[in-house]
């Protein structure tokens, strides 16, 4: 175990810099077997990789690790402050620009690297990110708000409440736009709630995060915010948007539709894209200007906006594959399940065998759906006899919605009504632009 003060140092390594009463930030002198003398301020380092290096930042900025069993001698010759985070001061307001909100959720937009594991942590408030972006003074008037700090793994359906509520509150205090910072792993889902919690918007809700924490000489968390906000405060819409980079380079930040986009990538920063539609709307980063796509809602002030924020966990998005157990489904209907939604092959297919446990679970009045796991394209489930099987059984095929998409909308309506006849129709009623007319044929780029 490492001790307070010497965070990821352990084993024989900890023993010699504690006998030296070293802490971390102390300036040691260390002497090599070989007779080199190196001195520097002691730095935390990884507590998940090798435990035999001593890392030290020397006075020319660099840092190197120094192999315990190369050294002779270790000895504190000085005290250095202890290395941390300091954030920049709050940029200048301009007077007269549009107002922004920024609520932040947590993610990696909002987090730094943690030298104690070498892990991105959360770190930074809502207040942070207006003050080490200063490039925001210029674009809006920011008004920045910490709701919660989560990674986006831990982002609970209930949590989508309090941010629907909370936008909602941001709206009714009269700001042009909101912008809300999440970590991106399942930032697609957030979106979706929020385009079903807040319908009739006035001003554009754009969510944002990061593929690199925000003090990686790499990180995207600068840009995207940057686009995000002005695309907030000026983008003539009314709808809630993914907005994040275009491609690889740092021109771009596009605004992806909240109920048809998906995180495409595990960390390239063009990871989302928008499935079967048309983006919304990107900005320039160099020009400043915004050109818009799609003839989507426009803003409106006043618009009243109608908030129905209330999700029911209770509902199953089961992914088929060759072997699948139809006992999954079954055990689904038994935990509780009020809703199902099957990620089909192709048109929209699951296995002969699962025909028995779809009718048990159709039979306890648990409605069940239909989406592909393709990527692009739509359900059809007239094609070939197993489809029209499932059809026959009782499955609502839902076109060309995305599954993420399908399985929150379908906790939206289990949040709105126990009737299964009503939840059959309120899923298959457009909502927030997730279902499309027909499905372009595209290029999966």
């Amino acid at each position: 175990m490492s001790a307070s003060g010497l965070e990821g140092y352990h084993g024989e390594i900890l023993r010699r810099l504690k006998s030296a009463n070293a802490e971390i930030g102390s300036i040691i002198r260390i002497t090599a077997k070989s007779r080199e003398v190196l001195e520097g301020t002691l730095f935390p380092r990884s507590e998940y990789t090798d435990p035999n290096h001593i890392v030290l930042k020397l006075k020319n900025g660099y840092n190197i690790g120094i192999h315990y069993e190369k050294t002779e001698k270790i000895e504190v010759i000085g005290e250095g402050p202890k290395p941390h985070f300091t954030k920049p001061p709050s940029p200048p307001k301009s007077p007269g620009l549009p107002r922004v909100a920024i609520i932040s959720t947590g993610g990696t937009i909002a987090s730094r690297v943690d030298y104690r594991t070498g892990a991105v942590q959360p770190a930074l408030t809502a207040a942070d990110l207006a003050s080490v972006v200063p490039e925001l003074a210029s674009v809006a008037e920011v008004e920045a708000h910490i709701l919660f700090s989560e990674l986006s793994e831990n982002v609970t359906p209930a949590q989508w409440t309090t941010l629907a509520e909370d936008v909602a509150k941001r709206i009714g205090g009269g700001v042009d736009g909101v912008v809300v910072s999440q970590g991106t792993d399942t930032m697609h889902y957030t979106s979706a709630a929020l385009s079903f919690a807040l319908q009739d918007l006035p001003v554009p809700v754009m969510l944002v995060g990061a593929q690199r924490s925000s003090d990686r000489p790499s990180s995207d968390a600068a840009s995207n915010l940057t686009g995000a906000v002005a695309l907030a405060a000026r983008a003539d819409l009314a709808a809630v948007g993914v907005a994040m980079h275009q491609d690889m380079s740092d021109r771009y930040i596009v605004a992806h539709r909240g109920t048809r986009v998906r995180k495409c990538h595990t960390s390239r920063r063009d990871a989302f894209k928008s499935i079967g539609s048309n983006s919304l709307a990107r900005y320039d980063l160099q020009t400043g200007q915004i050109e818009q796509f799609e003839d989507s809602t426009r803003r409106r002030n006043p618009r009243k906006l109608i908030v129905e924020p209330h999700f029911d966990h209770h509902a199953y998005l089961l992914k088929f594959h060759p072997g699948f157990n139809p006992e999954i489904i079954t055990s689904a209907v038994s935990s509780g399940a009020r809703g199902l939604v099957l990620e089909g092959t192709g048109l929209g297919h699951v296995s002969k065998y699962c025909y028995d446990a779809i009718k048990k679970a159709l039979k306890e009045e648990v409605p069940v759906f239909m989406t592909s796991q393709t990527i692009w394209g739509r359900v059809d489930m007239n094609v070939y006899v197993t489809g029209r099987d499932l059809l026959n059984i009782g499955v609502t095929p839902l076109e060309d919605m995305i599954s993420e998409t399908a399985l929150v909308k379908l906790m939206w309506v289990l949040g709105k009504t126990r009737s299964p006849e009503r939840i059959r129709e309120l899923m298959l009623q457009i909502v927030a632009g997730e279902t499309t007319e027909r499905s372009p044929i595209m290029e999966a780029v």
